[in-house]
């Protein structure tokens, strides 16, 4: 007897029968679920390896008062006041008191800007940063962005958060010949860092990315527009409010630097 047109041969398509179905789902989950717990398990042994290999962050304030000595800047400096605090966890790393030393997305980002070529994709965390300015200021790159990580980690569970941001305060350049914070709330605006106002405290937080660039002296116009994204950060952090931001934005920056220098030593 002739076969219907609707009829088919057995074995002639696949069996996609519930069962079938259900098997291969489950074969795919675990192969998903196999290479996710390898590539933890990669990881995670890889970062303890780091963790071996990069060196102990004991002598952080020794290389901290090294680079002051070198650059002719006050150390210790004064403690990092709270607005100065404030402005720079906001615009730097505003999960700065809760995070491990470092932020795993930011870093997957590191990772996949570096394997195909994206550039650099941002977002180290001031410990991050502060590793950098101590243990590996000249190098970049894949290979010193993971040492920077292992680094930060050790920094993050061997200083206290105002001891980190000290530490950073006293390091970091400002532009304008400044190094450390105390010098640079004196040479931008005549105050020590404890009588930094909110704008002048948004100015220099603004300016630790690109300190050449946004110093307010030379290059007002970019100074000010990295004032007016930290002050943004601190509203949207909750440390200020919108109108206050506002009312301090129409300060002039001729007031803020009216002066500069007068407590310089």
């Amino acid at each position: 007897m002739q076969r219907s047109a609707r009829q088919l041969t057995p074995g002639a398509m696949p069996d996609w029968s519930p069962p079938r179905r259900r098997r291969r789902l489950v074969g795919a989950v675990r192969k998903i679920l196999f290479g996710g717990v390898a590539f933890v398990v990669a990881c995670a042994l890889g970062f303890a390896i780091l963790l071996l290999v990069t060196p102990s962050v004991g002598n952080a304030r020794q290389l901290a008062q090294q680079i002051d000595e070198r650059q002719g800047a006050p150390y210790p400096g004064l403690a990092a006041p709270a607005r100065f605090a404030a402005a720079l966890e906001a615009t730097e790393d505003h999960r700065f008191a809760s995070e491990p030393g470092i932020d795993p997305v930011a870093v997957g980002r590191v990772i996949y800007g570096a394997v195909f070529g994206k550039g650099d994709e941002g977002g180290a965390t001031l410990y991050q940063q502060l590793a950098k300015m101590l243990y590996t200021p000249d190098q970049s790159g894949l290979t010193a962005k993971a040492e920077q990580v292992a680094l930060a980690v050790k920094l993050k569970y061997s200083y206290s958060g105002a001891e980190i941001l000290r530490l950073y305060s006293d390091v970091a350049y400002f532009g304008h010949g400044f190094y450390g914070l105390q010098d640079a709330s004196c040479g931008y605006f005549g105050v020590q860092p404890d009588g930094l106002s909110w704008p002048q405290a948004a100015l220099l937080a603004g300016m630790v990315q690109d300190p050449s660039s946004d110093d307010p002296i030379d290059h007002p116009a970019a100074g000010l527009a990295r004032e007016q994204h930290v002050m943004g950060r601190l509203v949207s952090v909750g440390a200020i409010s919108e109108a206050s931001a506002s009312a301090y934005l129409k300060e002039p920056l001729s007031e803020l630097l009216a002066h500069a220098g007068a407590c310089l030593g």
